[in-house]
């Protein structure tokens, strides 16, 4: 699909090997999903918008780039959180909308329980972080949530992603922009995607 975007380098594949590994204790695996997330966060920001901005080095003077503040991060709790400090080391002055989707593990339906998000995101590129794309439920509440806050410019930024979520994202929102590391081979009757890397968030967070 020409709105997916999967995102290869070694340093990608070493850490996502990691992180895949049922082995991995939590201080390596938040390890290297930070490294990931960085990848990540570098690739989805390649045509941020940039200004001309005059400097003057120690020898000379002479024109630089200067990022414009035009990015919002937006986690999907709880598992985003993940990526957002990682994010955040590149742009720390960024803003941050948060939205909490809580999923039924029996139906595999999110409910939300939180949403917060900045003013003004009209003029903003959006970077929706969520480390796992499965069914793509949760994305697509996520971004329906947004376009009703008046945002243009949104992107999803995943570490894996099922076929079944992508397809569900790419029909519901065709105009957002997916990237991820990896695209596995499907959903297992529990939604939980093949062969994936488990529950993101309890990985992470050490509540397994």
């Amino acid at each position: 699909m020409s709105n997916v975007v999967c995102v290869e380098h070694p340093l990608m594949e070493h850490s996502l090997t990691i992180l895949r590994d049922k082995h991995t204790d939590t201080e390596s695996f938040r390890h290297h999903a930070g490294i990931v997330s960085q990848i990540m966060v570098i690739t989805a920001t390649s045509d941020i918008p940039m200004t001309e901005k005059q400097i003057e080095t120690p020898l000379a003077e002479m024109t630089g780039h200067h990022i414009l503040h035009s990015v919002v991060f937006v986690p999907v709790l709880r598992a985003g959180i993940s990526m957002l400090f990682p994010a955040r080391n590149f742009l720390p002055w960024a803003p941050v909308g948060f939205i909490g989707l809580e999923r039924d593990e029996a139906t595999a339906i999110a409910r939300e329980y939180y949403q917060k998000f900045p003013k003004n995101l009209k003029d903003k590129q959006v970077l929706v972080l969520d480390p796992m794309l499965a069914t793509g439920g949760s994305l697509v509440d996520t971004i329906d949530a947004l376009k009703k806050k008046g945002a243009v410019s949104i992107a999803a930024v995943c570490i894996v992603a099922a076929p079944e979520g992508i397809e569900l994202l790419s029909q519901k929102h065709p105009d957002v922009r997916i990237y991820t590391a990896a695209i596995d081979s499907h959903l297992n009757e529990f939604k939980y995607i093949v062969p994936g890397l488990g529950d993101f968030g309890d990985r992470y967070f050490g509540t397994l």
